[in-house]
């Protein structure tokens, strides 16, 4: 069952997520240029992986600007079978409507609190996992941690698509270094020059049993109001 609290979260969220992706909408803005970039990295993804059905996985989706757009054209699509987690019920909603208009009959749109592991386990290990907008928002070590799940989140083989600002002090290099030492190898990485942060590995290890009824992080202040 899914519940939240409406007047609590709207006490308790720090920041208006929704208001949040307008900036995608406008050209030349560091999201917008961002999100160009991960939905060619999602493009590619799909391009390589191999034939037969997929599992795709997004955390803290938002309003599925990354994923959905780039299915509803791609030929893959109706391959995919898809979970998008978003806290925020109506970023949730506008995902939800986005995936119907599409006919992407595979997404599903869900309210809950992306961190927690239950969220996503009869649907890893997944061919692409995506981890947009979540580092920029976390502690170091929640990044850390995240990246350790990822582990367990991803297929062998499969892709994990992830950003992070570039300031300083720029933690991108060392999260390259963490998903190495998980078994990860990488396949695009975006230099400081370019302003945005959007960073692309493929698991090559034997994925790791899903530990359920944990949260690997805690975003951005949000009390944790959903569970699956």
């Amino acid at each position: 069952m899914i519940w939240y609290a409406r007047d609590a979260y709207a006490d308790r969220v720090t920041r208006d997520w929704y208001a949040w992706h307008a900036d995608y909408g406008r050209p030349g803005s560091a999201l917008s240029r961002r999100l160009t970039e991960v939905r060619e990295q999602i493009r590619r993804a799909l391009d390589r992986a191999p034939a037969g059905p997929l599992r795709a996985i997004s955390l803290c989706a938002g309003q599925g600007h990354d994923l959905i757009p780039v299915l509803a054209t791609h030929p893959r699509r109706d391959d995919v079978t898809a979970r998008l987690v978003e806290l925020d019920p109506r970023n949730a909603e506008v995902a939800r409507t986005a995936a119907a208009e599409a006919g992407l009959t595979g997404v599903e749109v869900v309210v809950g609190d992306a961190a927690l592991t239950d969220w996503y386990a009869n649907l890893v290990p997944a061919d692409l996992v995506l981890v947009c907008g979540v580092f920029g928002n976390i502690a170091d070590d929640n990044v850390r941690a995240t990246v350790r799940h990822c582990a367990a989140l991803c297929a062998s083989g499969g892709t994990v698509c992830w950003t992070r600002h570039r300031r300083e002090p720029d933690l991108v290099p060392t999260i390259c270094d963490w998903f190495a030492e998980e078994g990860f190898t990488p396949i695009a990485v975006s230099s400081p020059a370019d302003g945005v942060g959007v960073g692309v590995h493929r698991f090559t290890g034997t994925p790791r049993p899903l530990a359920t009824g944990v949260s690997m992080f805690e975003f951005g202040g949000h009390d944790r109001l959903t569970r699956p």
